[in-house]
């Protein structure tokens, strides 16, 4: 439980020992909030990861209107991937390169965990789009692949077009500067946030992808968006 919810919890438990009425009032109170924050995952609309939370499919539909963008790109194995290999899938996003020491090895390391858990789960895919896909050819993401423990046909290091990477990691995983991303190519290249993606290709999560408590939560939050399907 989160320091958030846990203080939560404790003034409930505060206001009960004050009033009986009051206790009423708040368990009702913290019933709301558990079901919002422990037992859904929000949606995220705007490149501002503002999260929206809701659960009636008609608001999902009229309200969440973003969803990413078709791709086509090469994977480890040679194989070309589109959207199309997503269909009824929930899919965790990230962007990195094979050349980096410090951040991606870290991520790589800890979404291992995450392929790992969902390894058997066929409604759950990984996508690694490499950012400098002029050095990442598919040799050398599949020697990255031996190497990091990846499973080829669950976890897909992508390349392929610079521009269309570019692209779509700005305009459909908002990969911008409110996450941390320039126009830069060389800040670009740094980020460490990793995007977590719904069946329906709308946006359920951003997370940092360097701590093994966020990695916990994102899992937590696959397994409740596997419940939706």
């Amino acid at each position: 439980m989160s320091g958030i919810r846990l203080l939560f919890h404790t003034s409930i438990a505060v206001v009960w020992a004050l009033s009986l009425v009051a206790c009423h009032k708040q368990e009702s109170a913290g019933d709301t909030h558990a079901s919002s924050t422990e037992e859904a995952v929000p949606y995220y609309n705007t490149p501002d990861f503002t999260p929206v939370w809701l659960s009636d499919p008609a608001d999902v539909n009229a309200k969440i209107t973003h969803r990413t963008g078709d791709f086509s790109f090469r994977d480890q194995t040679n194989t070309l991937v589109t959207q199309q290999a997503l269909a009824n899938k929930i899919h965790v996003a990230n962007f990195f390169f094979t050349a980096c020491p410090t951040i991606c090895p870290k991520m790589t390391n800890l979404l291992r965990a995450v392929q790992d858990t969902f390894r058997h789960e066929p409604r759950v895919a990984l996508l690694s789009f490499s950012v400098t896909p002029w050095l990442d050819s598919i040799p050398r993401l599949r020697k990255y692949a031996a190497e990091k423990g990846v499973i080829a046909n669950k976890w897909h290091l992508l390349t392929g077009d610079r521009g269309k990477l570019y692209t779509l990691a700005r305009q459909s995983y908002f990969a911008e500067e409110t996450i941390g991303f320039t126009k830069d190519s060389t800040e670009f290249l740094h980020t460490e946030h990793i995007i977590l993606v719904d069946q329906n290709r709308r946006i359920r999560g951003v997370y940092n992808g360097t701590l093994p408590l966020a990695i916990d939560q994102l899992i937590t939050d696959i397994k409740l968006l596997l419940g939706e399907i």
